[in-house]
């Protein structure tokens, strides 16, 4: 009888990563347990704990898993403010524990890390629709602001706190405060 092959271990992180996604935006984060996750699998926690060294380390797959699927849609998107802003607020409405693990859970990643490209890829689509004229990292401050910008846009309006019906005319606005030139 020959011995087992070793699993993929690139393939059972996407899986399990999946599955948690699933879960959270189903249930939210509080559902999300190793144990669940090893039941739903078929497989023992320890397979999971070989996979992830912790639940942290999970939501931070999860949140890198986020930051690529927003990375997709902002570069899909035309690179004008307009566009890029629109399909921001998008990802975050139709995934918002996506969304949570990406900015609101305690997380490990950090922007500017070169180990986390696809936090790099998200924000330069942010910069590419937010250029200045000069070479003094007017660029990266004003994507910086445009993120803070969208990201508390989406905070706010996931919360119920902003009326709907106005999210356009906010878009509007906060594309006149950041492009230089508009009206």
């Amino acid at each position: 009888m020959s011995p087992r092959p070793a699993p993929d271990r690139t393939a059972r992180r996407a899986q399990i990563t999946h599955l948690t996604r699933q879960v959270a935006e189903a249930e939210g984060w509080a559902a999300v347990t190793m144990r669940r996750l090893a039941g739903e699998l078929g497989v023992t926690q320890p397979v999971l704990y070989s996979a992830f060294t912790s639940r942290q380390d999970l939501v931070d797959a999860v949140a890198l898993d986020g930051f690529t699927a927003l990375s997709a849609a902002l570069e899909a998107a035309p690179a004008t403010p307009p566009a890029r802003m629109g399909a921001y607020l998008d990802f975050a409405v139709a995934h918002p524990r996506t969304y949570e693990a990406m900015f609101s859970l305690p997380s490990q990643l950090r922007f500017g890390d070169s180990t986390h490209a696809p936090l790099g890829r998200a924000f330069t689509a942010i910069r590419e629709a937010f250029p200045t004229t000069g070479d003094d990292g007017a660029d990266d401050v004003r994507a910086e602001v445009a993120w803070s910008t969208l990201h508390g846009l989406a905070t706010l309006q996931a919360g119920g706190r902003l009326p709907a019906g106005r999210t356009r005319a906010r878009l509007e606005a906060a594309q006149r405060m950041l492009t230089p030139g508009t009206t």
